[in-house]
């Protein structure tokens, strides 16, 4: 069996860390902008599938909760559990326990949460090992990968939250970039069944003033972002900053983002660029 980029030492192949510290605390403040400018029919919305806007701020303030008892006790995994089935039976346990607490006991509590959140954060040694993160292949994960995943966590969420009450995505460029480049660094996860030539590129460039570009290269044991563009690539995919979020969270599906996304190069390739998915889904 072929070495897995996963299984050598450092973490190169993620491309250069992600620093997320500093960007809790304002999140948090958008939050809880968010919530308390809620009219109390918005809070029975229905948010994601399944759930409503008042489900889903039971939900965050589950994962705050969590993520600080996480990192004292670990997860309680189920003998057998996979990190998915885990992730998902204990946020459908909390939504379900937390269905009686009303919109004002929700949100003070997760302004009170919410600020432990950032504190703990903010005090984060980002090249220690922490949880893994699936969708970028990598388990355990340095703690600035899973800091930048929770982080893109809180704010789909919110996002979530504004689109139920009719509101649009907030595409603030200092919180949005950092978004975008964390969920871009699923990709050479995305593309590691997807066989080529050794040195070939696959380019992801999103436009706007929170966008950028990033560059998979194909090595001998998968691809990594470490590699510079060589200015040669296969294939280039360009998106708009919607598009990519929305994909990368599966709001909407890769068909409907191929149909909005412009590919140079080969179409293939771009495509399976495409099935980029950067949540537990």
């Amino acid at each position: 069996m072929k070495p897995q980029l996963n299984d050598m030492p450092g973490h190169s192949w993620l491309g250069a860390p992600i620093d997320a510290r500093s960007l809790f605390a304002p999140e948090q403040a958008a939050l809880m902008a968010t919530l308390h400018g809620l009219a109390p029919a918005d809070w029975g919305k229905e948010a994601v599938p399944g759930w409503t806007v008042r489900d889903l701020a039971a939900h965050v303030l589950g994962d705050f909760y969590g993520r600080l008892a996480r990192d004292q006790d670990g997860p309680g995994f189920a003998p057998g559990e996979t990190l998915e089935a885990f992730i998902h039976r204990i946020n459908q346990e909390w939504v379900d326990a937390h269905r009686r607490v009303g919109p004002a006991a929700l949100t003070d509590t997760l302004d009170l949460v919410g600020g432990q959140i950032s504190r703990f954060f903010e005090a984060t040694d980002p090249d220690a090992p922490s949880l893994g993160v699936s969708w970028a292949g990598i388990d355990p994960a340095p703690m600035w990968l899973d800091s930048a995943r929770d982080f893109t966590e809180f704010w789909t969420h919110r996002q979530q939250i504004r689109h139920a009450t009719g509101q649009d995505t907030d595409a603030d460029p200092r919180i949005l970039s950092v978004v975008l480049d964390t969920f871009m660094r699923a990709l050479p996860h995305t593309l590691r069944d997807v066989t080529v030539p050794v040195g070939t590129q696959v380019r992801v460039v999103i436009d706007g003033p929170a966008g950028g570009a990033w560059t998979a290269t194909a090595t001998g044991h998968g691809w990594t972002l470490a590699e510079p563009d060589d200015g040669r690539t296969a294939a280039v995919v360009r998106f708009d900053a919607e598009t990519a979020w929305r994909l990368c969270t599966r709001g909407i599906q890769p068909d409907t983002a191929l149909a909005r996304v412009r590919i140079d190069g080969d179409r293939q390739l771009a495509e399976a660029a495409c099935q980029i998915v950067s949540i537990v889904y």
